[in-house]
């Protein structure tokens, strides 16, 4: 029968924990996807992806067309007449798949823009997932002190009763009192570390500091480890933007290379002529129309030799930048998939330690009933309980913790 028990009571445990988890994961979705829809940073990105998208606007237009008026004020003689004013207009076009060029550097300047906005939605999201942890673990830390302040309760009752009956001294109700003092103080201290983490969850949503923040839910330690996967460390935005980078300046160097060809003009000349006044012949004051073909030739071309160079420099530079901020977030997961298991580990450890004080307090309690308590020994086992409990917030909250870090890295 007792082993029925125990196994009826690790299968409410698991259910229970399934039905906590999927709340929980509904209440801190709430608060991230405020959070993202609020945030001014996210704004600020976004206006950036926006305002570089829309240069390939910009870049698609040819240069400006040249008009020109002339007028003669000494005006020369030919012989067809005397030429009175010259307008002209003139067009020159980038070279073959200049523009194109321009149209890809640009984009890829926008895609390096679009990650930025990724990455800052992810690390928006693991922010609010810390400040929400990290409120649920002050809000538990006030519960397992409550819980032991009732318990102290009971014991200054018996102490009292103990000091009627000339079985324990007064010396140990008042020391029962202060302990329950310094318990008070301590909840009061959570309290207000309770406010200032809301102020910051606050913030993180972008909303006056001063509004609450309920939560529904508690933080329970999952019984089995999950498998992470490490594959999606490859793919993280924070390293696919070094490749976005990467392929601006390749879109780059195929402008300059664009840019080292020649432009071509077409153009019109137009000259007005005055007839000769008392002669008569064929073309006698016949205007002059003239198209136009021009080159431009960038003979002086040091300056493009030197971008190529450059070019070459930042992409390596890139790939030394990228391969850094690879093995750091490297060191980063495994660093948190580390103190991840290491938080199951204490908090099985400190289960145990909690369920041996538990049986020291029976055996304190049957004492008791035989005539002896020693208040002490009370004092002592209510402590390290609450060392236990406290110990065990604390392992759940570096569980989460770690999972965000690991959820910012992988997914």
């Amino acid at each position: 029968m007792k082993q029925f028990r125990i196994t009826t009571k690790i299968v409410m445990v698991l259910l229970f924990s399934t039905i906590v988890s999927l709340a929980q994961a509904q209440e801190l979705e709430f608060f991230m996807n405020e959070a993202v829809a609020n945030n001014l940073e996210i704004k600020k990105f976004e206006a950036q992806y926006q305002q570089a998208s829309e240069k390939t606007n910009e870049v698609q237009s040819i240069p400006n067309t040249e008009f020109g008026l002339g007028y003669f004020v000494s005006e020369p003689e030919t012989r067809t007449g005397a030429q009175r004013f010259k307008v002209s207009a003139k067009q020159m076009l980038p070279w073959f798949g200049s523009i194109t060029a321009r149209e890809n550097y640009v984009g890829a300047i926008a895609d390096a823009k679009y990650v930025d906005i990724v990455i800052a939605k992810r690390k928006l999201i693991a922010s609010v997932a810390q400040s929400y942890y990290r409120l649920q673990t002050l809000r538990s830390k006030q519960q397992v002190l409550r819980s032991n302040i009732e318990l102290l309760e009971i014991y200054e009752t018996l102490a009292l009763n103990a000091v009627e009956t000339g079985k324990a001294s007064a010396v140990d109700v008042l020391r029962l009192q202060m302990r329950q003092n310094n318990l008070v103080q301590l909840q009061e201290v959570l309290e207000q570390q309770f406010l200032a983490e809301q102020s910051e969850m606050n913030a993180l949503l972008n909303r006056d500091k001063s509004i609450g923040i309920s939560l529904e839910t508690t933080l329970d330690m999952p019984l089995e480890a999950l498998e992470i996967s490490t594959e999606n460390l490859s793919v993280h935005p924070e390293l696919t933007r070094y490749d976005k980078l990467y392929e601006s300046v390749e879109q780059s160097e195929l402008l300059n290379q664009k840019e080292r060809s020649p432009m071509i003009g077409f153009g019109v000349d137009f000259v007005n002529v005055e007839k000769r006044p008392g002669m008569d012949f064929i073309d006698n004051g016949k205007d002059i129309f003239m198209p136009m073909l021009s080159l431009s030739i960038p003979i002086f071309n040091k300056s493009y030799n030197s971008k190529s160079k450059q070019n070459a420099l930042q992409q390596e530079a890139i790939n030394y930048e990228k391969e850094t901020r690879h093995n750091r977030l490297q060191t980063l997961l495994d660093k948190a998939i580390t103190e991840k298991t290491s938080a199951q580990i204490q908090y099985r450890t400190q289960a145990e330690n909690l369920m041996q004080a538990k049986d020291a307090e029976t055996i304190l309690m049957k004492n008791y009933e035989s005539g002896t308590l020693n208040f002490g020994d009370v004092l002592d086992i209510q402590e390290l309980q609450l060392q236990f409990e406290m110990d065990q917030v604390e392992a759940v909250k570096n569980y989460y913790i770690q999972s965000s870090i690991i959820n910012y890295l992988t997914s």
